[in-house]
């Protein structure tokens, strides 16, 4: 495996194989290695597995954890070695930005000032822009995206539509710690006490799970029963949100759906969500 820290050295790299890439912002964990190796096997044994490593802060608002993000490069890349990775790009933001980016992807308001858009505006079109330019230094043939990272799934896979980028988007299923909690760079900010209530996260979200397997469609009353709950237990709830899986448009019965959730317990915010029949 080798660790390059310039868009020329990663192109020379490339050249003559196609490649599947996985975007990080490191500090990584089972689910980047997963996604990792759902890379390879999306590329085969002939293809070059590509992941980054970048911090970027067009996605962070002022007052959130840009500048206290761990940076952990050394382990990382001793990961990424052990699950498969051929290259991993690591650029400066010198490298990246190495101008101020004037020119940013704004994604429909639609789709993007909604749920994680509403609670952290201009979050998306940062998410966009960089994807959007490392897809234009990568050049990937195939692209995968946790689940769990669900709405920013799909302003990703809307965006390679509308641009007719020749990109295959895989999805990758959320990793989870055994008792159930979504696995998270952000888990480590958790007290020993918090971590062991995180969990409570994805509970409320099988809870919701179970009421609509039993024929529940009383869609706000579920998501404010989530919230109650959430907020008895000392979380501060941002939303908790049943969607239709295609669009995040309001739920229908009969359509697939999704409930996700954002909460910040202490002073760490964790997302996660499960998809439910329709």
């Amino acid at each position: 495996m080798r660790v390059l820290h310039t868009i020329a050295e990663l192109r020379a790299a490339q050249a003559g194989h196609r490649s599947a890439f996985v975007p990080t912002m490191g500090n990584l964990h089972e689910g980047h290695l997963s996604l990792v190796r759902q890379a390879r096997e999306a590329i085969g044994a002939q293809g070059l597995v590509v992941a980054s490593i970048f911090v970027n802060r067009l996605q962070f608002a002022p007052h959130e954890d840009f500048d206290t993000y761990p940076r952990t490069l050394e382990r990382d890349c001793a990961l990424l070695q052990g699950a498969g990775c051929d290259l991993v790009f690591a650029p400066s933001e010198a490298e990246l930005y190495p101008e101020p980016q004037g020119y940013k992807v704004l994604p429909p308001p639609a789709l993007a000032d909604i749920l994680e858009g509403h609670f952290r505006p201009g979050f998306f079109t940062g998410v966009c822009t960089v994807v959007a330019k490392l897809f234009n230094i990568v050049q990937p043939a195939v692209a995968v995206f946790g689940k769990k990272d669900y709405q920013q799934l799909m302003v990703i896979r809307r965006m390679v539509r509308q641009m007719a980028l020749p990109i295959d988007i895989v999805p990758g299923e959320t990793s989870r710690a055994e008792d159930g909690l979504a696995l998270s760079s952000r888990n480590g900010y958790l007290s020993p006490a918090e971590r062991a209530e995180a969990v409570q996260l994805s509970q409320a979200l099988r809870q919701v799970q179970a009421q609509v397997q039993a024929g529940r469609q009383d869609w706000a009353a579920l998501e404010a029963e989530a919230v109650q709950v959430l907020a008895a237990r000392g979380w501060a709830p941002d939303y908790v949100a049943i969607r239709r899986q295609a669009d995040l448009g309001a739920p229908q019965a009969g359509t697939p759906l999704v409930v996700l959730a954002a909460a910040r317990l202490g002073s760490t915010r964790l997302i996660d969500n499960l998809e439910l029949p329709g």
